[in-house]
Order: C-alpha cells, then sequence, then structure tokens
C-alpha cells in the first residue's frame, strides 16, 4: 500500500510528473538551499531525493530574503516532443506591506537530474507559476496575479499568458481567466490539464492551513469560462466546507481543525497518470500533534488515487473528499530503494543529498568536507539570527520521534565563538545546544541558548563546563513535543543538559511571523570577529524511534 505521507517532514507544494516509467514530485524549499527538491519514484510508494534543481547562486539568491520566502510553489513539467524538462518557479523576496515583490523563473534540463539550465525570468504579477503544454505545441504560463488594492478581493485571480520557447521570454498579453471555483478564498496554485476536449484548472482554495483545499473547474475554451466542479471541493481535511471565506486574509484557520482527519491542511494538488492507465493525485498535507496542534514537521506530500466519473469529474477513488492514511497502488512491480544510513561520516567527499544550507551555497569557503579528510570543517560566520550568512548544515525533520547526535572539536577563545547542535524552524525560533567559551565559569561549557518567537533566551544555570573534553558528543531527543539535550566526552555517558523544552514551538502554529515551512536539526558555527574559527564535526546522525528498521 501507499502509505501517507510519501514526503514526510517538509515538503510542501507538490508537482508531480510522469516520464516513461519514471515518477517525480517536485517541492518548495523556501529560503533552505539548494533549491526545489526533486523525488523520484519508480512505483508511487517508494521514494527517494534524486537531487535539486537549483544549486548555484546565478540560479537562486537568497541573501536577506525573510524566513518562509523564497522559492515558492515550483511546477515540473515535460516537453516530450523536444525531451526537455521544465521547471517554474517564484522567488518570493518580500510580502511587507502586502504588496509581493516577487520574481517568477523558467529552467530547463535534458535530464531530471541536470545540468539544469540559467534561469529566464518570466514575471513578477504574483505567485505559484504553472506552465501547460497544449497539443498544438503552444506554452502557456498561468500563475495567481496578486491583487494588493484596498477593496479588492485577495488574493486576486489566475492570469495566462503565452511563453515562446525560442525567444525565451512571455508573449502577448496577460488574460484573467479565473476566479475560484468556490468562496473559500486563498485562490493559489493553478495548473491546467486537457482531457478529452476539456480544459480542466486544478487549484487549490481555502488557504495553506487548516482550511486549505483541491478545486477543479472546466472548460472548453482555454480562456474560460471555466464551470466549477459540482462536488468542489475535491480534497479537504477542513472542519467546515463551504465556509465562506472569499477575499478574507486569513490562512492558517485553526477553526478549520477537523478531529476525524489524521492528515490536516490538505490541499495544493497536482495530477498523475499512470503508464498503466490509473490517475493519483499529489497533495500538500500536515499531521499536527495530538496534544496541542502544531505541526514540527511542516506540510509534507501525500498522495490519493482517483477516478473519473461518466460525465468528466475527477473524485477521490475511496469516496468523499478527505484524504487517507493507507491508498492502494498502481498495478506497477513494486521498486523499493535501498535504506540509508543514519549517520554520515563526512568521508564520502561529497554533500549528502538531504543536508541544506541557509540562502547561501554550500561551498569551501565555510563549509569543507576537504580541509580535513573524514570531518565537516565549518568556518563561524554570523548568528543563527541573521538573514544572511550561516554557518549551518541541516537536514529536515521528518519524525516527531527522533535522535539527532554529532561530536565536535572546538576550542572556542571567547563567548562570541560557538558551535553545536541545533533544532532549527526559522530564525525566530530555534533552541541551540552550543559549546563556547564562559567567562564566568572559566572553562569551556555546554549550554542552551533559544529563540522564541525572536526573544533570545539564555539557560545559564543549567551550564556543563566541558573544559576537559577534547570532543564533546551532543544529542538531541525529539519525542512528540518534548525536546531534551545531552552532552558526552565518549558516546557513553551522558549527561543531560537543561530542562525538557517545548520542541513543538518549532512550528507554523507556533510563529507569530505568518510563517509555514518546518522544522530542520543540524549542527552550525559562529564567529562574531570574523577569526576564521572552525569547527570540526566528527558526524551526523539522524535516526527516527517511529520507523522500522
Amino acid at each position: 500500500m501507499i502509505r501517507n505521507p510519501i514526503l514526510r517532514g517538509f515538503n510542501p507544494d507538490p508537482s508531480i510528473l510522469r516520464v516513461g516509467d519514471d515518477y517525480y514530485i517536485a517541492t518548495s524549499t523556501f529560503e533552505w538551499y539548494p533549491g526545489v527538491q526533486i523525488h523520484h519514484s519508480k512505483d508511487l510508494v517508494h521514494w527517494r531525493v534524486a537531487g535539486y534543481a537549483l544549486d548555484r547562486e546565478s540560479q537562486l539568491d537568497l541573501r536577506g530574503i525573510e524566513a518562509s520566502g523564497g522559492v515558492w510553489a515550483p511546477c515540473l513539467s515535460y516537453d516530450e516532443k523536444n525531451k526537455l524538462f521544465y521547471l517554474v518557479y517564484t522567488i518570493m523576496r518580500s510580502t511587507n506591506g502586502n504588496c509581493f515583490d516577487l520574481d517568477n523563473y523558467v529552467v530547463t534540463s535534458e535530464s531530471i537530474d541536470g545540468p539544469w539550465s540559467e534561469r529566464t525570468y518570466l514575471n513578477s504579477s504574483g505567485f505559484d507559476p504553472s506552465l501547460f503544454h497544449d497539443d498544438d505545441g503552444r506554452k502557456w504560463l498561468v500563475n495567481l496575479e496578486w491583487d494588493f488594492r484596498l477593496g479588492y478581493e485577495h488574493p486576486g485571480s489566475i492570469v495566462i499568458q503565452e511563453y515562446d520557447p525560442q525567444a525565451g521570454e512571455l508573449v502577448g498579453s496577460p488574460r484573467s481567466i479565473f476566479r475560484g471555483a468556490t468562496d473559500m478564498g486563498c485562490l493559489e496554485a493553478p495548473h491546467l490539464y486537457k482531457r478529452d476536449g476539456y480544459y480542466y484548472m486544478m487549484a487549490a482554495e481555502g488557504g495553506t492551513g487548516f482550511g486549505h483545499a483541491v478545486t477543479m473547474a472546466r472548460s472548453r475554451s482555454l480562456f474560460g469560462p471555466y464551470e466549477s466542479d459540482p462536488r468542489n471541493p475535491i480534497i479537504t481535511s477542513a472542519k467546515e466546507i463551504n465556509l465562506n471565506r472569499r477575499g478574507v486574509d486569513d490562512y492558517l484557520k485553526p477553526y478549520q481543525y477537523n478531529p476525524d482527519s489524521i492528515l490536516q491542511k490538505s490541499g495544493h494538488g497536482s495530477l498523475v497518470e499512470t503508464q498503466t492507465g490509473e490517475w493519483y493525485i499529489a497533495h500538500l498535507c500536515a499531521r499536527p500533534l495530538a496534544s496541542n496542534g502544531r505541526s514540527m514537521l511542516g506540510r509534507e506530500t501525500a498522495i490519493q488515487r482517483c477516478e473519473w466519473t461518466e460525465d468528466g469529474w475527477i473524485r477521490l477513488a475511496s469516496g468523499g473528499q478527505r484524504a487517507e492514511l493507507t491508498v492502494r497502488p498502481p498495478a506497477i512491480e513494486p521498486f523499493p530503494f535501498e535504506r540509508e544510513p543514519v549517520r554520515e561520516d563526512f568521508d564520502g567527499g561529497e554533500w549528502n543529498v538531504h543536508l541544506n544550507s541557509l540562502r547561501v551555497p554550500l561551498d569551501e569557503s565555510w563549509a569543507s568536507l576537504g580541509a580535513r579528510p573524514g570531518y565537516l570543517r565549518l568556518r563561524g560566520r554570523e548568528s543563527l539570527f541573521s538573514l544572511h550568512e550561516q554557518s549551518l548544515v541541516a537536514r529536515r525533520l521528518q519524525s516527531v520521534r527522533a535522535v539527532a547526535e554529532t561530536c565536535v572539536e572546538f576550542e572556542p577563545d571567547n563567548f562570541h565563538e560557538m558551535a553545536g547542535l541545533t533544532l532549527f524552524y526559522d530564525q525566530n525560533m530555534f533552541y541551540y545546544l552550543r559549546i563556547y567559551y564562559s567567562e564566568s565559569l572559566g572553562s569551556k561549557c555546554v549550554g542552551i541558548l533559544y529563540a522564541d518567537n525572536g526573544r533570545k533566551v539564555e539557560l545559564r544555570e543549567s551550564r556543563l563546563p566541558v573544559g576537559g573534553w577534547d570532543r564533546v558528543h551532543l544529542r538531541a531527543v525529539v519525542d512528540g513535543e518534548s525536546l531534551t539535550f545531552f552532552a558526552s566526552p565518549d558516546s557513553v555517558d551522558w549527561s543531560q543538559v537543561g530542562p525538557v523544552l517545548d520542541g513543538s514551538k518549532c512550528s507554523d502554529e507556533y510563529s507569530t511571523s505568518g510563517h509555514f515551512t518546518g522544522a530542520f536539526v543540524g549542527v552550525c558555527c559562529q564567529d562574531s570577529y570574523r577569526k576564521r574559527k572552525c569547527a570540526d564535526f566528527d558526524y551526523f546522525e539522524y535516526r527516527e524511534l517511529d520507523r522500522e528498521e
């Protein structure tokens, strides 16, 4: 069976594509580097991270971009005639003043593994661009046209404009063709499909929170008018599906939490037909903790089996509108991938595909696998509060029962120099088990610093002197909403550092900034004096306690 979510942890806004016998899903990466994570499957059941499309600054420049900005809602498509992959994506630069400053780009590649081309600018009128390849060979870009004007409906309408691949630009004038299939509001994520003479407009409505949904409309003409599916929305977990919120700026909608649904926030869909003629929809979802409703893992990706009705509408094969945890797979031979090791020893000379950095690429100037073979050497840079150059290497938290562990060699000279292990949501919300030099203790020590919605907190009463330790092993244990830190000189005898903390604060629901990403665990190093102070990490281990070994 397909067991949802298929892409666990922070993997929102899925765009699914089949080319031959291979399936790919592109997901949003926001302020994390590299950009646009691409996942691969042969059977829709087993998935692996294949790589990233945006791996250099000429494609992706994120310095100074606020958390939850950056890469939004990529759309992956394929030109069968020219054997060329297309990827369109948004770089959201600012949402200040409700005036969304953004750019939309397209990159191409002959192989899903790259190299992907330099980016080509498309427009800046709104987010969630999607490229539709019509059967006459013409290509059309649809995106949400953001409307910031007072007295007008937010967020706006879906507009369409032709893309000329030879000229590498949009041609003609944009036309508004769709204003939503329901009154749920927060229209976004348009995708066009063509079947049996109809153009189908799939969209997300209800906001990317607990009121989220997938809707469908159709037209005999590309430019509309589009007729709404009488059963809309076709997928939602919202408590009240007919709640009228058109024109209301309210994306999270906690009052729409549905206690009868495990997969909350179901919406933002993308369709695929298998080589066996079966239909599935990939969509985002979330699994908030039952104890407090917070989604530490962020928005994830699930998949549902679909069927077409005799009158040409698509429905969940399970009936109803609610996303299911287990789904019947297609009639395809199973294709599992090898289980990935839980420990990265940094001895292969290449970056682990799960490791990411913030806003800037991983490169030898600050993150080196070669300076000391068998170690990751991080050169200290800016604080974890920075929006520019942090020396942070992290991976997605994909279970609320997990252990992250590392071993670091680090000799700080003063309190400006730090290195250690972090559970990180964004620069306003993180927990940091750090090694630093304490003047009051007269020793190298391990202590906890954290940010609570932008407020810096230091737990001075629980510091642990480690002046006699050449190597410091650090461990973070996540168990539901609980986060507990430990330190050890030998990875055998562990001492708890500080109290049990509330790790669930690293979530969309706790954020007061309106952010919507997910928690990461990783290692980092700071040096405010820029003396090139370095920390050497021997390994990074990530184990999930609820996965079968």
